[in-house]
C-alpha cells in the first residue's frame, strides 16, 4: 500500500474557506478518480507561528496506481485549487510505503 501526502501550509485568513473546500469539495472529487482507497484529512499540532498547516493523505493500492493518478486526474484537482486558493498556500507532496 502506498501513502500519498499532501502537505500544505496555508496563510490563517483562507483556513476556514480552505478546510471547507477540503472536506466538500476537492477529497470528494479525490476519491471519485478511483485511484484511491481512503483519504484522512490532519491539522498538524506543532505549527510555525502565523501559519496553518494541514496533511492530506490517500492510500492506494501500489505506487503505479498513484503514479496513474498524478498523471490522469491530478493536473485538473490542483488547478482547480490553485483556481480558488492560488497564492495563498504552498503544498509539498511526499509518497511513502506502508509497512
Amino acid at each position: 500500500m502506498i501513502l500519498y501526502n499532501v502537505t500544505t501550509s496555508l496563510d490563517p485568513e483562507i483556513a476556514e474557506k480552505w478546510l471547507a473546500y477540503m472536506q466538500d469539495t476537492h477529497m470528494p472529487e479525490v476519491m471519485a478518480t478511483g485511484f484511491f482507497l481512503k483519504s484522512q484529512l490532519c491539522r498538524m499540532l506543532d505549527e510555525e507561528e502565523g501559519g496553518i498547516t494541514y496533511a492530506s493523505q490517500y492510500y492506494a493500492v501500489s505506487r503505479e496506481q498513484l503514479e496513474a493518478y498524478q498523471e490522469v486526474a491530478a493536473p485538473a484537482l490542483r488547478a482547480d485549487m490553485d483556481k480558488h486558493f492560488g497564492g495563498r498556500y504552498a503544498s509539498f507532496r511526499t509518497m511513502l510505503e506502508v509497512l
